[in-house]
């Protein structure tokens, strides 16, 4: 009898023991499995039982909470929600999140390490912390401007800042309310189906997730390759360039929809924005130089976040002659973003050194001690600075004597390049207006911002002055913005 009870208290310890080796490796080893299984709705419930953190705009909140009274109890709120969309992206109870919602999800929803003291502690216990806050880079005039000078057309603003690399405004046209894609009732699913079937494409991201042909001012890319490689030396000298040209290797004939680009210098060249040069220099320059170049200025960068991921610009590095030379006006397999083009003017207009761009400043805890800055790139030199002296020359000319007029701020030096892209079977769409541009107070050594605008429904005409006529007066509003950010009084219009 002794015996038996010695087997079966034996028997229950090997049992108490092999229940608590599986609690320990339930609770330890496989906790994560279990938290990611769509049917465990206690993650789910746990991440909306308290108020998310907010985003900071000027320091000030364009995000916050609601309570639901329901199991998902704090749904997300937006001031100005279209305005603001394009940098915060949404979050949603049935949709996930997007752009810095997702990119800074862990400090917003209180889930990051950085936020607790222990953090072991916190994993271990399955403890609650309190969500931390965002701060962009984001300048809420800037950020106005450019999206009431878009109005009701379709397209994309950016606005950087060029010698930190500070996102000043990411404008995003048609845009949308992120409250309204919240919460997980009926009328969200309808909005969401509206907004993903919408031929606008609002949920688009214009400004950092759409590449476009960029046209024309893709021709500040080519210049400087051909300084930097010295194929032209004297921005002055006829550049001996037949009106029309055939493309290397064709029988093509490019023209212009201007006149007097036959034999014209680049300076002039680049105000009147003659196709026909600037084709000729990319094939004089060579697919190697013309590449090299437009890599140094972030094309065919697939790394590039701020801290959301950014569509990659692309030029191409397997390329016959012609195509070389249509590349360099910005058209062929050529695409960038418009925060790509904004990195170029911005390294212009900085003395030929690119800082990447980044949209968070800082991130800081409930009790708003900063925990980390923003994720930041080295700056690197995109060209020499003679080169982007001759560079800032000739844009500054495009805006004294060439299309780029409605882009001038008194009382600021500014410089800027137009473009129109065409694109479509066979060159049948609305071209895109394009307008590159930054400016710089006449009291000071160093440039306030650098712009870029394209324009997708442009009602113009196929000319490279349409950018000059569509996209400079918004980047006028977001250029004159900036100046007075920085304590130099333009005036909105001259």
């Amino acid at each position: 009898m002794t015996r038996c009870i010695r087997q079966t208290a034996v028997i229950c310890a090997l049992l108490l023991v092999a229940l608590l080796v599986n609690a320990a490796r339930v609770q330890l080893w496989e906790a994560d499995a279990y938290t990611a299984n769509p049917a465990n709705r206690r993650a789910t419930l746990a991440r909306y039982a308290q108020p998310r953190g907010a985003v900071l705009v000027g320091g000030r909140p364009v995000t916050g909470s609601r309570d639901s009274g329901g199991r998902l109890r704090y749904e997300r709120t937006y001031t100005d929600g279209p305005l603001y969309a394009p940098v915060t992206g949404y979050s949603s109870q049935l949709y996930g999140t997007s752009l810095l919602e997702r990119a800074e999800d862990g400090i917003l929803a209180g889930t990051d390490d950085r936020l607790a003291t222990f953090p072991w502690w916190d994993r271990l216990t399955h403890g609650h912390r309190p969500p931390g806050s965002v701060t962009t880079s984001i300048d809420p005039a800037v950020q106005r401007a450019a999206f009431d000078g878009l109005g009701r057309r379709k397209g994309a603003v950016a606005a950087i800042e060029p010698r930190t690399g500070r996102i000043l405004a990411l404008v995003s046209t048609p845009s949308y309310d992120p409250t309204s894609l919240a919460g997980n009732g009926t009328s969200v699913s309808d909005t969401w189906r509206r907004l993903s079937r919408a031929a606008r494409r609002p949920l688009l991201n214009r400004a950092i997730r759409k590449t476009y042909p960029p046209g024309s001012v893709f021709k500040v890319v080519t210049a400087a390759a051909a300084l930097e490689s010295r194929t032209v030396t004297d921005i002055d000298a006829p550049t001996d360039t037949p009106d029309p040209y055939t493309l290397p290797g064709t029988a093509t004939r490019l023209g212009n929809s201007v006149k007097g680009c036959r034999n014209a210098s680049l300076k002039d060249a680049f105000r009147l924005s003659c196709n026909t040069v600037f084709a000729r220099l990319g094939a004089r320059v060579g697919l190697h130089a013309l590449a090299e170049t437009a890599e140094r200025f972030g094309f065919n960068d697939r790394r590039l976040r701020v801290p959301s991921a950014v569509a990659t610009s692309n030029f191409g590095t397997q390329m016959d002659a012609s195509q070389v030379a249509l590349s360099a006006i910005g058209q062929f397999d050529t695409t960038a973003t418009p925060l790509q083009m904004a990195m170029v003017a911005g390294a212009v207009a900085n003395g030929g050194i690119l800082t990447p761009p980044y949209l968070v400043d800082g991130v800081a805890n409930a009790r708003g001690t900063v925990l980390d800055a923003g994720p930041r790139r080295p700056a690197r030199q995109a060209m020499g600075p003679a080169v982007a002296e001759r560079l800032q020359e000739m844009m500054t000319d495009v805006v004294e004597h060439g299309s780029g007029r409605q882009a001038a701020v008194k009382g600021a030096t500014v410089g800027g390049k137009t473009g129109t892209a065409q694109h479509g079977l066979r060159n049948e769409g609305v071209p895109y207006a394009w307008f590159i541009s930054w400016a710089r107070a006449a009291d000071s050594t160093e440039p306030s911002v650098a712009v870029a605008v394209v324009v997708e429904d442009a009602a113009t005409d196929r000319s490279d002055i349409s950018g000059g006529s569509v996209a400079a007066p918004v980047a006028q509003a977001v250029m004159a913005a900036a100046l007075r950010r920085d304590g130099h009084p333009a005036p909105a219009s001259q």
